[in-house]
């Protein structure tokens, strides 16, 4: 058995029989390693429903071209484990050996005590940073925020939330103003906060806790703007305005991410300079962030459908997520018509009748298929219904490959002339077993 996969076995069955929501275990682990998170760098901590990957990896971009190194922490993973964890020490995902060693002294001080899998890789991954020397740290919570297991800092450099929107309803709840109140526990006094577009309930929640914590606060749209003119990228806050290029991530919503990323790099000094600012150029062209409107030009997955099919990949699960992409695919049909269909997995804790209610009228068909990576994923019959009721057309199929077969099958009996455009979608394993299958493994 691969040695990574046996001592992630190990962590997994610490995991408590009820989950109580605290951050008593956290600290209780941390501080038999010694508090490693009072040492990392300065942090950049995100939270929100909606957004914090590609945030993060506009952070990561603009930092980088700037000649910073930077650590990551970010989850889940899509094909390796080692992708939640980034040194910027080499810039590169952490190596097996590192990993290993680390999560041994976590299991050696744990002694055996319950701790969830998320808390133990977080302290995994504050062993790992405190480590190793870097600039910066870009630190994505897991859920919620208040007490997730990142949320033991004390000071981030800045605090950033992005669009908050209903997700994750089994720990969250179904309240709005709940949820946004969740996301806001990671403000801390007298630290920056900036803050994605909001719905007004969560901006007058997430805007009363900065104001308790006496944290200076900006807000996208009022302290900051970020929007597309004339083929450009342009971002203007109080100190200038910024005339770039677009983001290399695909979809609008992506403008508003690297909005929010320089938002962040301007309240932590970072955006004072010529030279900081010149360098955003090149850090917009070179933002990498898998899964996210992903284009596939080649791989095996590819050769499966006909020439000039254009595919796409994305792991948003839930309906704030399915708008944006179903936005992006609505202003590709208008450039170019094609066929457009989506091959869908999603987990049993989503919301699956909300993501598909955005899609009516854009796909053509929808091709369910299991979620083969993990236990918690709904069946291919009741998700097809389920996109059924939310009127689409729908099959089941027992396999990925069955469901890309489908597509050609749909094609020849239509007599579609133009290739088809497909969407992978509806839950990050689903796309990390298709960015696996088709040989594509995240940088």
């Amino acid at each position: 058995m691969n040695k990574i996969k046996a001592a992630l076995d190990r962590l997994m069955k610490l995991h408590p029989d009820e989950i109580d929501l605290s951050l008593d275990r956290m600290k209780r682990i941390l501080k038999a390693l010694g508090n490693p998170e009072t040492r990392i760098p300065p942090a950049f901590h995100l939270a929100g429903t909606n957004g914090k990957g590609s945030t993060g990896a506009s952070i990561r971009a603009l930092l980088q071209a700037q000649g910073k190194t930077v650590h990551v922490y970010s989850s889940p993973h899509l094909v390796r484990f080692n992708e939640r964890i980034r040194l910027g020490n080499t810039g590169q995902f952490v190596e097996d050996d590192a990993l290993l060693e680390a999560i041994e002294r976590v299991e050696k001080a744990n002694g055996g005590h319950e701790l969830t899998f998320f808390e133990a890789t977080t302290a995994v991954a504050f062993c790992l940073f405190a480590d190793k020397p870097a600039d910066y740290l870009v630190l994505e919570v897991g859920l919620g925020g208040v007490l997730d297991a990142t949320n033991v800092i004390e000071k981030p450099l800045v605090s950033v939330i992005t669009p908050v929107s209903k997700d994750h309803e089994n720990f969250l709840g179904d309240d709005l103003g709940g949820i946004a109140l969740e996301k806001a526990g990671i403000i801390k006094p007298d630290c920056p906060v900036v803050v994605g577009q909001q719905t007004d309930i969560a901006r007058d929640v997430i805007e009363r806790q900065a104001a308790r914590a006496h944290a200076p606060v900006w807000f996208q749209g009022q302290e900051f703007s970020a929007w597309e003119e004339g083929g450009r990228f342009v971002y203007q806050d109080e100190a200038g305005l910024l005339d770039l290029a677009p983001p290399k991530l695909a979809g609008f919503h992506q403008l508003a991410n690297s909005g929010l990323a320089l938002a962040a790099l301007r309240v932590a000094g970072l955006l004072d300079s010529d030279e900081q600012r010149a360098a955003c150029d090149k850090a917009l062209r070179a933002i990498n962030w898998p899964a996210r409107m992903q284009p596939l030009y080649e791989g095996q997955i590819i050769f499966e459908f006909p020439p000039d099919s254009e595919v796409w990949v994305d792991g948003g699960h839930n309906p704030g997520a399915a708008k944006v992409v179903a936005s992006f695919l609505a202003d590709l049909t208008e450039r170019v018509s094609r066929p457009t269909f989506l091959i869908m997995g999603m987990m049993n804790t989503k919301d699956p009748v909300g993501f598909f209610e955005q899609f009516e009228g854009i796909a053509k068909h929808v091709m369910c298929v299991p979620l083969t990576t993990t236990s918690a994923g709904r069946s291919p019959n009741e998700l097809a219904k389920i996109a059924r009721s939310a009127g689409l057309s729908a099959s089941a199929h027992a396999t990925l490959e069955d469901a890309i077969s489908e597509v050609m099958e749909h094609m020849q009996l239509e007599e579609e002339d133009e290739a088809p455009r497909i969407l992978f979608g509806g839950s990050l394993y689903l796309a990390g077993e298709v960015l696996a299958k088709n040989g594509t493994i995240p940088q």
